[in-house]
């Protein structure tokens, strides 16, 4: 028996819209990861992009358990002498929401190019609102 290896061209990229509201973050984080990977569909394969496409809205409105509102740090380099800034997890969600969801779901994917091609498929918006209506995204429990 020979193993099974989908061809680029028969993979299928369904869209799944995910509303984020109430929904613990890292837990949340997981299960977009699984989908943009793939690891959801019979033909996954590690070394393709079989994954889906996602789209979470209200990412304003995730929760967090335990005090990770105001322990959770969120640090960023500019490479600069003195320039190591810090932000809570709080302070995140109330300028940059989207950052939030796309920062755990990132750490969650492969660290090589094609982890990066998936996290392109991740699209996050911090209200209710999006422009991919188009792509008639499926609702995802």
């Amino acid at each position: 028996m020979k193993t099974y290896i989908p061809k680029i061209e028969e993979i299928e990229h369904r869209w799944y819209l995910v509303d984020a509201k109430g929904k613990t973050l890292g837990r949340l984080a997981t299960k977009i990861a699984r989908i943009l990977m793939g690891k959801h569909k019979v033909e996954y394969t590690p070394f393709l992009d079989v994954g889906d496409y996602v789209i979470v809205t209200n990412a304003r409105y995730i929760k967090t358990t335990g005090a990770k509102l105001e322990e959770k740090i969120y640090f960023h380099y500019s490479g600069y002498p003195g320039g190591l800034r810090k932000r809570t997890l709080a302070e995140m969600l109330s300028k940059h929401p989207e950052k939030v969801i796309q920062q755990a779901v990132r750490l969650m994917l492969p660290k090589n190019a094609l982890g990066r091609k998936m996290f392109k498929k991740l699209k996050v918006y911090p209200e209710s609102e999006h422009p991919h209506a188009a792509q008639n995204p499926q609702p995802l429990e």
